[in-house]
């Protein structure tokens, strides 16, 4: 079985704190997989129906299973009551660990009545990372790139356009329509369409009325239920309330680079198709340590833009991180205009071709270059220091 030791490691630390632990992905991102992995494990499939009629009694269950055991609920979401299901087992049998899965956020009100606060632990398992290239035996980025993060993706020989296709229906049959009530199918794929083939830009959303044909509050819901189901990522400004700075249009990534390339109709990769895509997986080595409710991206009129700008907990430290898949094409402007009005911080280059670290000055900034695959390490070392 495949060892995907950052993960599991990130169960472990969730488990140390709550008894009950979320662990969110979209389908066939690996939960089952991994959820399967730890040891010991107790594993039931919501998807059945005799186990969705065995938690029709939740404390029954709950009483049945050995006392220090770790119980999986795969796909916990197809349960009436999931989260009652969960709170009973978090107040009533602590001594059990309780690992749920699920293809969405506790944001899904539809099912998950309560928000199980101070009850559990999240963890967000997102398509494939670096720490995860050992897992599989390769370390090819174009292939990650290209076919994407999800294991059954990246592992193909190749990936058929019928296999995004394929798995875009399953997500309507399987996650979707459990947890939302969405009237018109054709007008909803539409528009995750248009998110993959725009993924990274700014969002305005009477721009994606006309072509969806629905209003722009339709709009605003569907986007709402792409973040919900983790099929999208979306991104506020970061500003300190000067005049000069954007402060409320919001940037929407995709939640893979497979189907931000297929939608895109790229089945090779130029340059600058590479600097697109590794802001994704910059994203993705972000979100999987720190989440992205620090995470945010600045601009100001001038059209200066830094991609991304994560909030230092405890501290007014904002980290800029620029993506570029060649050094040589950083233009310094736009981390020195964000440094003229957010001067405290570190500035980081995320680069592809690079293999070594290294600084530079740009007037009175520091810039510290950085190889994608060396990130993860400076990364978590970054979250140590928050702990």
């Amino acid at each position: 079985m495949t060892n995907r030791a950052f993960w599991l490691n990130e169960l472990e630390t969730a488990f140390a704190s709550r008894s009950v632990v979320w662990l969110a992905g979209v389908r066939h991102v690996g939960k089952t997989t991994l959820a399967r992995s730890l040891p010991g494990v107790r594993y039931f499939d919501c998807e059945l129906v005799r186990i969705r009629r065995a938690l029709e009694d939740a404390e029954l269950f709950w009483r049945d299973q050995p006392a220090g055991s770790t119980v999986v609920l795969d796909e916990i979401h197809r349960l009436t009551n999931p989260s009652e299901v969960l709170k009973i087992a978090a107040d009533h049998f602590p001594k059990l660990r309780v690992l749920a899965t699920g293809s969405s956020t506790l944001a899904a009100r539809r099912k998950f009545k309560d928000s199980l606060a101070g009850r559990k632990r999240e963890v967000w398992l997102t398509p494939m990372i670096a720490a995860d290239f050992e897992a599989f035996g390769s370390t090819d980025l174009d292939r990650r790139m290209l076919q994407g993060g999800l294991p059954p993706f990246f592992l193909a020989p190749r990936v058929d356009d019928k296999d995004y296709e394929e798995w875009m229906s399953s997500y309507w049959a399987k996650d979707l329509s459990d947890l939302f009530v969405v009237d018109k199918r054709a007008a909803f794929m539409k528009f995750a369409e248009l998110i993959f083939a725009q993924s990274g830009g700014l969002f305005e959303a009477q721009a994606f009325a006309a072509p969806c044909e629905v209003s722009r509050t339709t709009v605003q819901s569907y986007l709402s239920i792409l973040e919900t189901t983790l099929l999208a990522t979306v991104l506020r400004p970061y500003h300190g309330g000067g005049a000069a700075e954007i402060r409320t249009q919001p940037k929407v990534y995709g939640f893979d680079t497979g189907f931000v390339a297929y939608h895109r109709g790229w089945d090779s990769l130029r340059d600058e198709d590479r600097g697109q895509l590794l802001e994704h997986l910059v994203l993705g080595e972000i979100a999987a340590r720190f989440g992205v409710s620090r995470l945010h991206y600045w601009r100001d009129k001038q059209q200066h833009e830094v991609d991304f700008v994560l909030e230092v907990a405890r501290r007014r430290d904002v980290l800029a991180i620029e993506c570029k898949s060649d050094a040589r094409k950083l233009d310094p402007a736009s981390l020195m205009a964000l440094r003229r009005r957010h001067p405290r911080g570190r500035n980081l280059v995320v680069t592809l071709r690079d293999t070594d670290e290294y600084k530079r000055s740009f007037g009175e900034i520091e810039v510290e270059f950085v190889p994608y695959l060396k990130l993860p390490r400076l990364l978590d070392k970054l979250r140590g220091t928050e702990k």
